[in-house]
């Protein structure tokens, strides 16, 4: 049996930190918060188009299990989004630096920025004829 998709991503982080990645992932990613198992960590689900596509998870450490990350090296995680035009102005009025990758000889612009940990988030745009317009420049 195949794999079919990518179903969600889970950050890890200290529990002063859920705050503002919350913040980020629901103000600025514009996912909205969702239903959430009773799980015994603090955290969250964040939700677009009623997937549970990142789920941010408030780890409660201890000596024998500190926060820091141990599962490997993951370079960045990449959304699949529309309205590249509107996208820019909403990263530039919240203040997010973002960088542009178009892709030669392929119909696909990206967005690169970082979460308020670090990590990489790639912004993935089809472009159509609404996409093709609009300026660029990438930094807030």
């Amino acid at each position: 049996m195949p794999v079919t998709a990518l179903h969600h991503f889970t950050i890890r982080c200290a529990p002063h930190e859920l705050p503002p990645l919350l913040d980020f992932y629901t103000r600025v990613m514009r996912l909205t918060v969702g239903a959430r198992p009773e799980i015994p960590a603090p955290g969250a689900w964040l939700y677009a188009d009623g997937q549970p596509i990142v789920h941010l998870y408030a780890h409660l450490s201890t000596p024998d299990e500190p926060v820091e990350p141990v599962t490997g090296h993951v370079d960045h995680i990449s959304f699949r989004a529309h309205g590249l035009a509107e996208m820019r102005a909403h990263l530039r009025a919240h203040g997010v630096a973002f960088a542009e990758a178009p892709i030669p000889g392929w119909a696909i612009h990206q967005l690169f920025l970082h979460d308020p940990r670090g990590l990489k988030i790639e912004m993935t745009f089809w472009m159509d004829q609404e996409d093709r317009q609009g300026g660029k420049g990438g930094t807030a």
